[in-house]
Formats: structure tokens, C-alpha cells, sequence
């Protein structure tokens, strides 16, 4: 771990990898919700650092930091929020290949996992999210698609994502939600957000004739 000075309120604390910031974010977040972190306003983790802005006294905090022993990663903190997937992606074949499995069965497992927001970022919205395990790690694919529909939902790395709009990707498509991952009118806007837990519940594609679709 190293904890770097940010301004005259703001600490940035690099860790080792992906799982030890997640784990230290957790930390966190438990610490603040038992009233020992006062005065700290934001808590914001990313692939490998987490920011703490607001620090009362930034020099005293920083010298603590080292000696915390982080908690497990995926506490049960707070209630879990449930996404309807349309497991229809076109790469849902191509990655239950690489997972040795039929694309029913990579349905299953991506389904009974439980996920946890690791942190935000690419597009307001936009959750990374773990809890597949490193042999359901994916590559990102070769050629970016030029327009991902909003809604997608994806993998790559370690990770799972939703589109919260249309843009640019390379991430692997395996179905579709109609969830509104932002929406500035809604308190908070961003219907993931780090720590959130979050299970992706299968949902019965639209039958033909329905005129639904893309």
C-alpha cells in the first residue's frame, strides 16, 4: 500500500491489485458506516487506487492507512440489486466456447453469481463489476464494435458491465437489460454504484411477432 497526499484534503491510496483495492474499499465503506471515518465526504475506488476527499487531517489519517487489515472483499453490505437480462448477446456463443460450456450453462453461471460494483468510470453509469472468478475471465475482442446499444450487457477481463448508452466497444455482448443504469432525474442518478451488490436474473427474450427487438 501507498498513501499519497492529493491537495490539502484528499488522500489516494494505491494498492496492490484489483482484488486488495476492492477489499480496502470495503474496509472503507464498513468503517464509515460504524462512524469512524467523520468529515469524509467522498470514497471513490478505481482499478487500483481509492480516493478519500475530505479528510479532516489528512497527515494522521495517512500514517493509520498501513495498518488496517481489510475485512473480507464481498461483505454483505446492504440489499442487492437485480437486473433482467435477455442472455441474447452475439457473443454468447463465443464465450460459452471459452468457457468449455454450452451457452446455456454459461447463462447459468453468469446468472448465479453474485456481483459487486469495483468501481465506476468509462461512461456516467458505467459499473465494473466482479464476481466470475479468473477462469471466466475473457478477452476484450479484436476489433472494437463501432456502436454498442445501450442496455448491453458485456464481459471482459474479470469483469461484467452494462452499457448505460450507446457508444463505442470491445467489450463481449451476452444479452440485453431494459434496466436505466443513468438517469439524472433519480436520486442517486447511477443505479450502480461502488459496493452495490448485484445478481443478473434471466428474463424470457420477446417472442417473435412481438415486434420488440432491435
Amino acid at each position: 500500500m501507498r498513501v499519497l497526499r492529493v491537495g490539502e484534503r484528499a488522500l489516494l491510496v494505491e494498492l496492490a491489485d484489483g482484488a486488495a483495492a476492492e477489499a480496502f474499499h470495503a474496509e472503507l465503506l464498513r468503517r464509515r458506516a460504524a462512524g469512524a471515518l467523520p468529515g469524509v465526504r467522498e470514497i471513490v475506488p478505481a482499478a487500483r487506487t481509492v480516493l478519500l476527499d475530505g479528510v479532516p487531517e489528512p497527515a494522521r489519517l495517512a500514517a493509520e492507512l498501513p495498518g488496517w487489515e481489510p475485512g473480507p472483499r464481498h461483505a454483505r453490505v446492504g440489499g442487492v440489486v437485480e437486473v433482467p437480462v435477455r442472455y441474447d448477446g452475439p457473443d454468447l456463443a463465443g464465450v460459452a466456447a471459452r468457457w468449455g460450456v454450452s451457452p446455456a450453462e454459461a447463462v447459468r453461471i453468469h446468472s448465479s453469481a453474485e456481483f459487486r460494483v469495483a468501481f465506476c468510470g468509462f461512461a456516467p453509469g458505467f459499473g465494473y463489476l466482479t464476481g466470475l472468478g479468473a477462469r471466466y475471465e475473457v478477452p476484450r475482442r479484436a476489433t472494437p464494435r463501432t456502436a454498442v446499444p445501450a442496455g448491453a450487457v458485456a464481459l471482459a477481463g474479470p469483469y461484467t458491465g452494462v452499457y448505460p448508452r450507446s457508444s463505442p466497444g470491445g467489450w463481449q455482448l451476452i444479452g440485453t437489460t431494459d434496466a436505466v443504469l443513468w438517469d439524472t432525474a433519480r436520486e442517486p442518478a447511477a443505479l450502480l454504484s461502488p459496493g452495490t451488490r448485484v445478481r443478473f436474473t434471466p428474463a424470457a427474450a420477446p417472442s417473435a411477432g412481438t415486434g420488440a427487438g432491435r
